[in-house]
Formats: C-alpha cells, sequence, structure tokens
C-alpha cells in the first residue's frame, strides 16, 4: 500500500495520520465514555430483577454501536455532518441543531486531547509497534479515567482486556520483559488490594474500589513492577493536590468522594512517556 509505505519513510506524515486517526478515535471515545455505565446500569438492573423473579422487560436496545448518536434533549439524531469532530462544534457553537440545548464542551475537548496526544505518541515513538501499542493503552486510559469521574466506575470491559492486553504486548519485550510484566500485574493488584484493608481496619470505611486494584495491575502488565513505585507516587501525590483543593473549595469538605483512576491513568501515561528517565535520574543521586 503506497500511503502505508509513505508513513513509514517519511515521520510527518505518519504524525499527521495519527493526529487525523485520534480524532476518530476521540469522537468513538465520547460514545463509549457515555454508554458503557448506562449498559452496566441496565445490565444490573435487569440482574437484580431475575433474582428477585421478577418479569425482565424489553428495554430497547443500547450498546456501542447503536441506536446512533442523539440529543439527550429532545432526541434528535445526529447526522454525519453534525458528527464532524471539533468542527461540528464549532459550526454548531456548542448547541443541538434542533432544540438548541447546549453541548458539553467536554466532547471536543476529548477529541483534541485524544488527536494530540496521538501525535504526540506518533512523534515520541516513532513508526513502529510500541506506537502502536502505546496508542492502544493510551486511548483505554482517556476513557477510563472520563468513566471513573463520572460514575466513579472502572469497567471490567476495559480493565481486564487492558490487562491480558499488556502481558501479550511484552511477551517479545514490548515496554518490559514478560517476568517484569506478570509481576507487575499481581504486585499492582495485591498493593491497592492490602491498601484498601488497612485502611477499612483502621476507619471502617472503603477508600477505594476493586476497579482501582485492577487497573493498577493492568499498567503493571504494560510496564512491569519497577514502574509501580513512580505511578503510585505520582497518582498519590497529584491525587492529594487536588483533594486539598476540592477540600478547600467544596461545601461538603470531607465528605467529597475523589476518585482515584483519573490519577492512576495520569501517573502511567507519565510512566510510557519519562518513567525510565525519571527512575534513571533518581537512582543517579545515590
Amino acid at each position: 500500500m503506497p500511503y502505508l509505505t509513505l508513513t513509514q519513510d517519511d515521520p510527518t506524515a505518519f504524525i499527521a495520520l495519527c493526529v487525523i486517526i485520534g480524532l476518530m478515535i476521540g469522537s468513538f471515545l465520547n460514545v463509549v465514555i457515555y454508554r458503557l455505565p448506562k449498559m452496566m446500569e441496565r445490565t444490573w438492573l435487569q440482574q437484580c430483577a431475575e433474582l428477585r423473579g421478577e418479569k425482565i422487560e424489553t428495554l430497547p436496545t443500547l450498546n456501542i454501536a447503536s441506536p446512533r448518536s442523539m440529543c439527550p434533549s429532545c432526541d434528535h439524531k445526529i447526522s454525519v455532518l453534525e458528527n464532524i469532530p471539533i468542527i461540528s462544534y464549532l459550526f454548531l457553537r456548542g448547541r443541538c441543531s434542533q432544540c438548541h440545548a447546549n453541548i458539553s464542551i467536554r466532547y471536543p475537548i476529548v477529541e483534541a486531547f485524544t488527536s494530540i496526544i496521538s501525535g504526540f505518541i506518533a512523534w515520541y515513538f516513532g513508526y513502529s509497534f510500541i506506537t502502536f501499542a502505546a496508542l492502544i493503552f493510551t486511548w483505554a486510559m482517556i476513557t477510563l479515567a472520563m468513566i471513573d469521574l463520572d460514575t466513579q466506575l472502572l469497567p471490567d470491559d476495559i480493565t481486564l482486556p487492558l490487562l491480558w492486553l499488556g502481558l501479550l504486548v511484552n511477551l517479545t519485550g514490548g515496554f518490559t520483559d514478560i517476568r517484569s510484566a506478570i509481576i507487575g500485574a499481581a504486585a499492582g493488584y495485591l498493593f491497592l488490594w492490602l491498601i484498601f484493608w488497612i485502611f477499612k481496619l483502621i476507619t471502617g470505611k472503603e477508600g477505594m474500589g476493586y476497579g482501582d486494584f485492577k487497573l493498577l495491575a493492568a499498567i503493571g502488565a504494560w510496564f512491569g513492577w519497577s514502574m509501580l513505585p513512580l505511578v503510585i507516587l505520582v497518582s498519590s501525590l497529584v491525587g492529594a493536590i487536588v483533594g486539598v483543593g476540592i477540600i478547600a473549595v467544596s461545601k461538603e469538605k470531607r465528605n467529597v468522594p475523589i476518585p482515584f483512576g483519573p490519577f492512576l491513568a495520569f501517573g502511567a501515561l507519565i510512566a510510557l512517556f519519562w518513567g525510565s528517565q525519571l527512575i534513571h535520574m533518581y537512582l543517579a543521586q545515590f
């Protein structure tokens, strides 16, 4: 394929291609972020009804592909021209073309961020297997972070496949060796599991969810056990700063729940791009 050869030989063309693909993927991620929690909730309600022996109501189809995207205010089906990443939002001035209800600015922000970071990955790693693996990992981190912010859920439908994919990527030494990846997956899960139970025994409260364990296990599977201290340190530091800020401005004070998934995702991206350099800089001091 001529264009494939061009992207291999021309770094600029490859970066541009990843930027464009990132825009389209960002639009798709918005759908996943919005619909996956609703799909999970529907499944839970149906399971509860089944356990109670109640008749399960037949509901309209809801999955990632169906129905078509529509305005949540008036159910207007979004046309192709209204669904162009970023451009449609700007053209419509952030409003539905039918009922003129506001469209969340988060949609173009997710699209733009996904596009920019996809281009950065292409520039940083070049045309390689690692680039394609890093793109998948990063897209998953964006999705998980946004779902956790919205619902305080980290779906198994993403975290568990991501964990296994990380092990497969490292079978031939993608980001680390397979031994380090396996230990990283186990250590990531067990570390937060242990913190969870220590906190619960001391306070009687649950400080985090099991989804956080699985997410850190997936990160360990991708980057190995040696990256876990950095990820935990960065995510805890950023989480503490954000938490203190929220407590300082929130009327609910300490009762405000703060999802940890976005901070783990941030720490994972730091590890992806600069983890080795930061660890070497730290070790060079001794």
